[in-house]
This record gives structure tokens, C-alpha cells and sequence, in this order.
């Protein structure tokens, strides 16, 4: 089923952003007012979620719950009929704690700690992985009655951050470690395996099937119950959904052609939490490459950009700088004047800059060069989109800095200018048409507001 979507909310993000930096702004020597902040909107996932049932319907999605753990994103994901890949004891309870029933759930972790092993048995996780013979002895003497997944090698060398190094049991380790799943009598339901995340090479998922497909004969020929499980993790992005999502389905197709006899799952992360989140970032520092003069009126121009130092960095929610070389471009958000209406001088046409986290640590650098549209000065806002993933999860409190961000969910503006949820007051469909009117075009938006 394709669920009914909204229109870009994107107009409704810039006012929000452009509201609360207002706030922020009345008391502009506090505290609060150099912190940075995130506005959430989970529209755009809803049409991933349709964009998903498209081209993979056939494919049941697990939430990686690691790349964001915004209790209200994950429960828009359970509301949608999702399931939740886990890979610790505390997203397990994480997950449970919202309603979601353990079925829901896979411990998708190969080599976890007694501990935890115990506890997903305890709250009644029923699956998981494994890639070697410790892990299996483990489970016999921890949760013996737990299914299990033999997670083999893949990788996709042009991946965004690659797994394969430290996961994956190579594909001539699968018939020992099916057999010695069979002496312990260990329930193996099937295969997984994860090409790396932020995939860009169809043909490791195509590799990858293909070779969970020889596991599936080889446990048939050594007598285990027939595997009915394929689990074909993550590695999902927006940008390449469609070139990865169809040589996928077709490997699938030729490899297991009756799907009537196993049960299809993925563990997509970023394609769904990538778009979640919008950051604003204030400029609290600024350096200009200043050269000598050529005469007493003029100075030389660096051919270095300048540099802009922001409140968040790769300590912080940037850390994917220095995991996945991210690349980051902002766009300056809308300068407003002062009390007066008047708007401060600033230099226009292209200016580069390199941008800077806030940390005393020279590798603290977020972009080294982005080009904006004109001057930015200190105590500007620059707008990073796209920022869901790996994020906030990521943030550290390196030198000090608080990981503890404030999210702001364009679901709630929505509530309270329409009155949903509430007892409706009389002006509600005007309030309801000032949300909706930043949906509209330009000139569509003119002619309404002279009707109204």
C-alpha cells in the first residue's frame, strides 16, 4: 500500500528555522542563544516508505536504529509497520519501550557480550546473527532456543564506510559453522550479510545473493532444516535507491524464485534517516586572511578562504567528515535587519570559506572550502540539510561541548496552527491554510491571500 504524502515541506523547515533563530535572538548574549539545533520533519520519509514499497515490495524493512535513535522518528517508523534492526542491549529497550513486539526485532549484531545475549532472550528477541564458532557456543549455553542468521562475507569497495573487515564469516567457513550449528543443535534459519554502508556497486548485492544462495544448498546438503530466511542488510541511500533497489530485486528473483518459501529482509538505515533532520549552526568566530597592503587604501586579496568557526563540528554531529569524507555544503540562512528594519552592510557575489568546529583540535574542520552567494559574518546562521544520519548519534562531548541538541518537529507547529489533536478554535482553517500556504507556489500563494 503507497500512503498519501504532503508536499515539500521545505518552506515550512526555512520558517521554522528562521522562527526560532528569532527567538534565540532576543537574548543574544545567552547561553542558549550559541547553541546549535535541528528541525525534524518525517515527511520525507514517508515518501522513502512508498519510494520502498515501489521497488522493493517483496523486501521488509528493519530500521538500523544506530544511525538515528530520535525516540519520535522511530515511532513514526513503527506507526508505518516497519521493523527495527538492533545492534545493542540498549536500542533493544529502546525499541521495546515504544510498544514495538519482539517479533519486530533482530539482534543484528555477529558478536555480541554474554550479557546482552541474555537480555534479548529474557524480552523475547527471537533472532539474530553469527560469523563464528564462539559466538554459536555461546548461544547454546546463553539462548539455545534464539534463531539464528549466518551472516557471510560481502563488501562493496566503493561503499561509504565498509564492513566487511570486521563481519562476515567467509564463504568456505559457512559448512564448518553449519555443522557445528547442526552438533549443537542451534536453530539456523537462514543467511545475512551487510555490502557496507552508503552502497554505490549494485554488484555486490548481486555477488551477495548469489553466494547466500549456495549457503542455502549447503545447509539442505548437510541435513539442517531448510533455511527460510535471506536477510540482505543495509547500504541504502535516497540518491541511488532505484539503481541499487533493481539489480537487488532481480538477483533475488533469480536466486530464490519461490518467495513463498522465504521471508525477505533489509536493514536500511541513512535511505530512511538522512532527510529527517535540518541543522542551523551559528557563526561564532570569523577570520579573514589578511595580507600587507598594497597602498594605504587597498588590501591584497589571500587567495586562502577565509575562515568561519560554527558552534558544532566533527566532534559533533559532523563526525561523518572524518568516518565517510562527507561533504558539506550550507546555505546562509535569511539575514533579517535590526529593530529598525535596517540591514547590516555586507560585501555580495561568491566568497569562499573554510569551516571550522568549535573544538581547540586542528582536525576539527567541516568543510575546507564552500563557496556562499556573499559575505557571512559572525552571528549568522548557516543551514546544513540532510542531516538525520549518523549525526547526533555520533556527537562526543570532546573539549567540553554538549552533545545534548535541541530538535524541533515541524509535526508539532503543524498541531498547534491547525488545532489538530486539540479542541479546534474558530479561526482553525485560517490556521490550518497559514501552514498550507507554504506549500504553494508564488504567485498561487498572492491570489489566495487576496481572496482571503
Amino acid at each position: 500500500m503507497v500512503l498519501l504524502e504532503l508536499p515539500s515541506a521545505g518552506k515550512l523547515i526555512d520558517h521554522l528555522i528562521a522562527n526560532r533563530i528569532t527567538e534565540v535572538n532576543k537574548d543574544p548574549h545567552s547561553t542558549q542563544s550559541d547553541r546549535p539545533f535541528f528541525i525534524a520533519d518525517t515527511g520525507p520519509a514517508l515518501k522513502l516508505y512508498n519510494r520502498w514499497r515501489r521497488a522493493l515490495p517483496n523486501i521488509a524493512p528493519f530500521y538500523a536504529v544506530k544511525c538515528n535513535s530520535d525516540v519520535r522518528f522511530l515511532r513514526f517508523l513503527a506507526d508505518l509497520g516497519l521493523g527495527f534492526d538492533c545492534a545493542s542491549q540498549t536500542e533493544i529497550e529502546l525499541v521495546l519501550s515504544l510498544g514495538v513486539d519482539p517479533s519486530r526485532i533482530i539482534f543484528a549484531h555477529p558478536c555480541k557480550s554474554i550479557s546482552a545475549i541474555r537480555v534479548a532472550a529474557a524480552r523475547g528477541i527471537s533472532l539474530t546473527t553469527f560469523d563464528n564458532i564462539d559466538e554459536l557456543d555461546k548461544m547454546k549455553a546463553h539462548a539455545p532456543n534464539m534463531h539464528l542468521l549466518l551472516r557471510i562475507y560481502a563488501q562493496d569497495d566503493t561503499a561509504a564506510a565498509q564492513l566487511g573487515n570486521k563481519f562476515g564469516a567467509p564463504l568456505a567457513s559457512a559448512e564448518p559453522l553449519l555443522q557445528r550449528a547442526k552438533e549443537l543443535g542451534l536453530c539456523v534459519r537462514g543467511v545475512s550479510f551487510h555490502v557496507g554502508s552508503g552502497a554505490r556497486n549494485p554488484a555486490a548485492f548481486t555477488t551477495a545473493v548469489h553466494q547466500a544462495r549456495h549457503v542455502f544448498d549447503l545447509a539442505t546438503h548437510l541435513g539442517l532444516p531448510s533455511m527460510d530466511i535471506l536477510d540482505v542488510g543495509g547500504g541504502f541511500q535516497d540518491t541511488n535507491f532505484e539503481e541499487m533497489a533493481g539489480p537487488l530485486a532481480r538477483a533475488i528473483d533469480g536466486a530464490f524464485p519461490d518467495l513463498s518459501a522465504v521471508r525477505v529482509i533489509a536493514e536500511p538505515g541513512r535511505y530512511f534517516a538522512r532527510t529527517l533532520y535540518t541543522m542551523a549552526c551559528k557563526v561564532i568566530s570569523r577570520r579573514r586572511q589578511l595580507q600587507p597592503l598594497l597602498d594605504e587604501f587597498q588590501a591584497y586579496p589571500s587567495i586562502t578562504p577565509d575562515m568561519l568557526y560554527l558552534n558544532d563540528g566533527v566532534y559533533g554531529s559532523f563526525m561523518l567528515v572524518l568516518l565517510e569524507n562527507e561533504v558539506f555544503v550550507p546555505d546562509l540562512a535569511p539575514v533579517r535587519g535590526d529593530d529598525n528594519g535596517k540591514m547590516e552592510q555586507r560585501a555580495t557575489g561568491p566568497h569562499p570559506y573554510s569551516i571550522w568546529g568549535p573544538t581547540c583540535d586542528g582536525i576539527d574542520c567541516v568543510a575546507k572550502e564552500v563557496v556562499m552567494e556573499g559575505e557571512v559574518k559572525v552571528g549568522d546562521w548557516l543551514v546544513f540539510r540532510e542531516m538525520g544520519a549518523y549525526s547526533v548519534v555520533s556527537a562526543t562531548q570532546f573539549n567540553g561541548f554538549s552533545n545534548d541538541y535541541e530538535v524541533i518537529y515541524a509535526s508539532d507547529y503543524l498541531a498547534s496552527v491547525g488545532g489538530l489533536g486539540m479542541t479546534a478554535a474558530a479561526d482553525a482553517p485560517g490556521k490550518v491554510w497559514k501552514y498550507l500556504e507554504w506549500f504553494l507556489p508564488g504567485p498561487i500563494r498572492g491570489l489566495w491571500k487576496q481572496k482571503s
